[in-house]
């Protein structure tokens, strides 16, 4: 579907609460249905339209085949693969994982020096117009460029990948919890989101990388591992080996965690981000070859730091890639000292649900904004950035200059140039302004400066309260305009404010360095806002190179994340939400364990079913007049004594249903087929990919009438239930196992019982669609919320 604008927040809700993961391409008229009885036709509680915000964009999702198919000729496959074939498999994996980690530091690294050199000259250009007192013209000059960088960055988005706007990671997550997010890892987005982040970035708006470098690392793993963009895809027989969910899945995990390296210089903390954030499913191979991933990162990554430290980058050197080193400082602290790192933590928990709370209302007022179109959507970003370069470069002059301290020791000041801690901005010599040492500067450079140590003088409270103001304001406003944009550095430099400033008013009953507090004031309020504690307590060491400051950094993460957990979500889950992205929690409600799978069987039609030997036309039928992607394959049998007995073979999906029809592999008489004539038509490789739709399949009326034997194609070991079931365990397992499809199977089998109860797919088993069927578990699921 076709439509640039963001739907309003009503119409979010009812998106996200309507989607079917049993879809393809498109809901077809109901009256024109010809089956006799439709899985579409009658469901109205649990129906749902195949509709979500992806990027942009409303896009037509569906769910991923992360089941391995155990069909026949994947049987045959594995019987007959000899050990060269298993090694050469193996090796390709970790082939990947080293050339996802490679080509995600160089990028890092690449996008890192454009920004640095850009700014870079930018400000260095503002402060010569400062420094001759030509204030206007350093005004210009400074919004002109940040203008310029902004509208290039708006337009890539906006006319030719909307996917690229945003961090992205939301949409990983949800990918890899099983939810197709079309368009998300193209060439074209990859693009958009690299030279979008780096116009973003330079522009000095209120946001990071680090979110952008996650999905590019995404992108570059699934490029490399579907062999290049869709059109232009390599057909080699090794690289078709992981043209499959399953192994794309693992593949793209490698390049969320070379994201996080990259954008961090914390290859542990990459590896731990995508274990505890963005992944659903989780093993010890895929451990292994993620961390080898992130390590390659770090090493190009020191590399390039070398090289660029000789001068050969411009403006690229120590301040390109963010490392906030507080190893110089020592960290004493004593029991007295938990009291204001447990104030620290409550702080972070309750400002990073107020940013979650506030920043879910600008969202929703944004899609409104949205709906007007793409003109609407460019004027709102280069509002942003007029205003952000309006408050960057003229709060400063509201702040009084301070004489430059003689007892520091090594310390310049003040500083004239784009870094240090002490600008010398519009202030007489021997004199800084602390405040545009924050704020006439590059983010990472912020950080840098409001993390120093041993500068207890360095800032006043009135320039810090002013900074912490206009960083909430920039960062509600700034996150989603149509750019490229990350939360992560935004949300360092609110709680590193907030954290100096406790540290400041705690002086002289702490032995804690104000930088230090800075620190944890940042930690809290990424706990507090984003809900995690162990990867975020390792990147924030690597980080900040000081080990001795774990106890205290453990202690504000689960303060902060316990006391967000008492108002709202995640900013992740929030901003899934608000997409639509069916993303299953790892967590049932406890009202699920009231309800079984078979009561949500019940209240479905019942289910479509084929045979073991099916007619062409049936098959063509069932194919255009549902949109499902899988269907229950029944051998019925005629038992002495007994009678007619049907019992379920398996599962056969629809991209094999159109493969079938595509290759023509019809039989003139209904009969089963020989192993050899199945492994003469089709490939395991053939049966991993995803074939088109019904409408560009021709079939004639004579083929209409031969037959087709689904029995070699059919997953004959897919996962079932039986109806007692509680709904809360069938989620637990639906989301660790990665299904797409779950059989439901009658508790008592006989002649009359249906073989099927039903099957249940994603958006069954989503606590808002089981209450809109079931009114009488709202009232349970009220109270809950209301404890």
């Amino acid at each position: 579907m076709e439509n640039d604008s963001n739907t309003s927040a009503e119409t979010n809700t009812t998106t996200r609460s309507n989607m079917e993961d049993q879809t393809s391409q498109q809901e077809p008229d109901p009256e024109s249905n010809s089956l006799h009885q439709p899985l579409l036709r009658r469901n109205k509680t649990l129906s749902s339209s195949p509709l979500a915000l992806i990027g942009t964009k409303v896009s037509y999702i569906e769910s991923l085949d992360y089941e391995i198919n155990e069909n026949d000729l994947f049987k045959h496959d594995w019987r007959t693969r000899s050990q060269t074939q298993v090694l050469q498999y193996v090796f390709l994996k970790w082939l990947l994982a080293f050339l996802v980690g490679l080509l995600t530091g160089v990028i890092a690294t690449l996008i890192n020096l454009a920004v640095e050199n850009i700014a870079g000259y930018k400000l260095l250009a503002v402060v010569k117009y400062i420094e001759k007192e030509r204030y206007m013209m350093g005004f210009f000059l400074m919004a002109g460029v940040n203008f310029l960088l902004t509208l290039v960055a708006t337009l890539l988005v906006v006319f030719l990948a909307p996917t690229a706007a945003g961090p992205g990671i939301p949409e990983i997550k949800a990918y890899l919890n099983g939810v197709d997010t079309p368009n998300m890892y193209g060439a074209m987005t990859m693009f958009v989101k690299i030279i979008g982040s780096i116009g973003a970035v330079a522009a000095g708006l209120d946001l990071g990388k680090e979110g952008p470098l996650v999905h590019i690392g995404a992108c570059i793993a699934s490029l490399l591992g579907q062999g290049g963009p869709d059109k232009y895809r390599i057909r080699w027989k090794w690289i078709r080996y992981f043209n499959n969910d399953r192994d794309r899945r693992d593949i793209i995990t490698c390049g969320a965690s070379s994201g996080v390296c990259a954008a961090f210089r914390s290859p542990v903390g990459g590896v731990l981000f995508a274990l505890e954030e963005v992944a659903t499913w989780w093993r010890s191979a895929l451990l292994w070859r993620t961390f080898f991933s992130t390590a390659v990162v770090v090493v190009v990554l020191r590399a390039f730091m070398e090289y660029c430290k000789a001068g050969e980058c411009g403006l690229f050197g120590e301040g390109g890639l963010i490392m906030f080193d507080v190893s110089g400082v020592a960290v004493k602290y004593h029991v007295v000292d938990l009291i204001p790192v447990t104030v620290i933590g409550i702080i972070g928990g309750v400002l990073g649900s107020l940013y979650n709370y506030a920043l879910h209302k600008v969202l929703r007022l944004y899609n409104l904004i949205n709906e007007k179109g793409k003109l609407a959507k460019i004027l709102l970003s280069l509002t942003v950035s007029l205003f952000t370069s309006a408050c960057l470069y003229g709060l400063p002059f509201l702040a009084s200059c301070t004489p430059c301290d003689p007892s520091m020791v090594n310390a310049e000041c003040p500083t004239t140039g784009r870094m240090g801690n002490f600008k010398k901005f519009n202030c007489p010599k021997g004199h800084y302004n602390d405040l545009a040492t924050l704020l006439l500067t590059t983010n990472d450079d912020a950080v840098r400066n409001i993390f120093s140590t041993n500068t207890p003088s360095e800032y006043r409270v009135f320039s810090l309260v002013i900074f912490f103001i206009l960083y909430c304001i920039l960062g509600l406003f700034t996150f989603g305009i149509a750019v490229p944009s990350g939360l992560f550095l935004p949300i360092i430099l609110i709680g590193s404010a907030y954290g100096r400033l406790l540290g400041m008013a705690m002086g002289p009953y702490t032995t804690i360095d104000q930088g230090l507090y800075a620190v944890l004031g940042a930690a809290s309020l990424m706990a507090g806002s984003m809900r995690m504690t162990v990867s975020l307590c390792v990147i924030f060491l690597e980080l900040t190179n000081n080990l001795l400051l774990l106890p205290i950094t453990m202690l504000v993460l689960l303060i902060s994340k316990s006391v967000g957990d008492c108002f709202n979500p995640s900013i992740y889950e929030i901003i899934l939400e608000l997409k639509g992205l069916p993303f299953l929690e790892a967590h049932p409600e406890p009202w699920m364990r009231n309800i079984n799978v078979g009561e949500l069987a019940d209240i479905k039609p019942p289910v479509v079913t084929l045979c073991g030997i099916e007619k062409v036309g049936r098959i063509v039928d069932v194919l255009r007049n549902t949109t499902h992607n899988a269907f229950a394959v029944v051998d019925n049998t005629l038992v002495p004594a007994v009678g007619q007995v049907s019992e379920v073979h398996g599962l056969v999906l629809r991209a094999h249903l159109l493969l079938v029809l595509n290759k023509k592999w019809f039989l003139q008489e209904r009969r089963r087929t020989e192993e050899w004539e199945v492994r003469e038509n089709f490939t395991w490789v053939e049966l991993a990919e995803r074939w088109g739709t019904i409408e560009e399949v021709a079939v004639t009326k004579e083929e209409m009438e031969m037959y087709v034997d689904l029995h070699p194609i059919t997953n004959t070991t897919p996962y079932t239930v039986v109806e007692t079931m509680s709904v809360a365990k069938a989620l637990v397992q639906f989301r660790q196992v990665g299904l797409r499809h779950m059989l439901v199977l009658p508790k008592y089998h006989g002649p009359s019982v249906p073989p099927v109860v039903g099957i249940l797919t994603r958006q069954d088993l989503r606590a808002h669609n089981i209450l809109s069927a079931f009114p009488h578990l709202e009232k349970s699921h009220a109270s809950k919320k209301g404890r």
